[in-house]
């Protein structure tokens, strides 16, 4: 039997009564869109991650370029601003820069955590610099004290891409708390998945949320009244009833993700040795510490040979993921930016390959996967 990558139904149906029943609540009440189910998931997703307001949107991708845009109608941003983003982010981060004709500047990651190298910031900012946009891969935190020391150095934004992150915390704060506005993404795939696309921005300035909150509305403030170009992006009263029920588990599933991964840590043995190279696998993607520091939306070796370790577990019933194969820089919509030379974003898009790490794995599966890669050309 195979064991799937991600089996969303079976993550679903963990809490599929209390699922059924928000939903039909949604139906009974006969108003799907921007009613009573919409406003309390906003208001418990605010308390769960910090801060004053959450704006529940569409999805990822226009949270992100939301915050963009109200921060242009706010006049704190120009077209032609720059933004510092890691290289090896999904493209949507890449997408919402450039949706605002604003210019991304690509920084490359660390190999030890995947996520932006903070001593190659500085040498990237110019007088065009504006914000820094985070983004923490792979459910684990990318803020460090370096980076908010920069950004207060030079009066930068500091934006967090909390897509894959959902529950993740840096001393006691969640990410999405960390900066100056914050975008998540509920894709169902996620930590905290919705049941089709969904987003949401949180942040602490009343006058961002207000323009955001407008703009995501057509422009306007108040019925047939419009102050900003805008746009129809609107999360759905289904969507956000599901989100509410999920909410009160993400705890409970990441440290369920967590386990796995320790486990991972400790008995796949070309992480847990000290050599840690036999076989094309590498240790840099799990530091000492990775396990606090991370929700695990995804667990990702680094193999030379990963093309051949795909196959192998497929061939042994696991099904893999690659996070991602092709890095923004080298896709055909920045053909501009094929000149561009990233070792180390090129390393880690040529040789990742997420393994099975979800709250509904079983002890039994987690160990099944641990050996079929411990007997990977052995």
């Amino acid at each position: 039997m195979m064991i799937d990558y991600l089996p969303l139904k079976r993550i679903t149906a963990m809490h599929a009564d209390e699922i059924h029943e928000a939903v039909g609540r949604v139906i009974d009440s006969g108003w799907y869109l921007r009613g009573e189910a919409t406003e309390r998931f906003e208001e418990e997703y605010a308390r769960f991650i910090g801060t004053k307001h959450c704006v529940a949107v569409a999805n990822g991708l226009d949270a992100l370029t939301l915050i963009l845009r109200a921060y242009i109608y706010n006049n704190v941003l120009h077209e032609g601003d720059e933004v510092i983003v890691p290289a090896n982010t999904f493209i949507a981060s890449i997408l919402s820069i450039t949706e605002n004709r604003l210019k991304p500047v690509l920084v490359e990651p660390r190999l030890d955590t995947f996520q932006i190298d903070d001593s190659l910031i500085e040498q990237a900012v110019t007088p065009h610099t504006r914000a820094i946009m985070l983004v923490h891969l792979y459910g684990r935190c990318a803020y460090t004290e370096r980076i908010a020391a920069i950004c207060r150095a030079h009066n930068l934004l500091l934006i967090e891409d909390n897509a894959q992150a959902h529950g993740c915390s840096l001393l006691s704060r969640h990410t999405g708390s960390l900066g100056h506005a914050a975008a998540h993404s509920f894709y169902p795939g996620k930590n905290l998945g919705a049941l089709g696309d969904a987003g949401a921005v949180t942040t602490d300035d009343d006058q961002l949320a207000a323009t955001l909150r407008s703009i995501a509305n057509y422009g306007s403030s108040r019925k047939y009244v419009f102050d900003h170009i805008g746009r129809n992006s609107r999360m759905d009263e289904v969507q956000a009833a599901v989100l509410s029920v999920k909410l009160k588990y993400l705890d409970e599933d990441n440290a369920r993700r967590r386990a796995i991964a320790a486990y991972y840590l400790e008995n796949i043995a070309l992480l847990s040795s000290p050599e840690g190279d036999t076989n094309g696998l590498k240790r840099k993607e799990a530091p000492s510490g990775a396990v606090g520091e991370s929700v695990w939306h995804i667990f990702p070796l680094l193999c030379e040979r990963r093309d051949a370790l795909q196959d192998f577990l497929a061939e042994n019933g696991v099904q893999t993921m690659i996070h991602y194969p092709i890095p923004p820089h080298q896709q055909a919509c920045y053909a501009d930016w094929h000149n561009l030379c990233l070792p180390v974003t090129e390393r880690i898009h040529a040789q990742e390959l997420s393994i099975p790490c979800h709250q509904a794995m079983t002890d039994a599966e987690v160990e099944k996967v641990t050996e079929i890669i411990n007997h990977f050309n052995t």
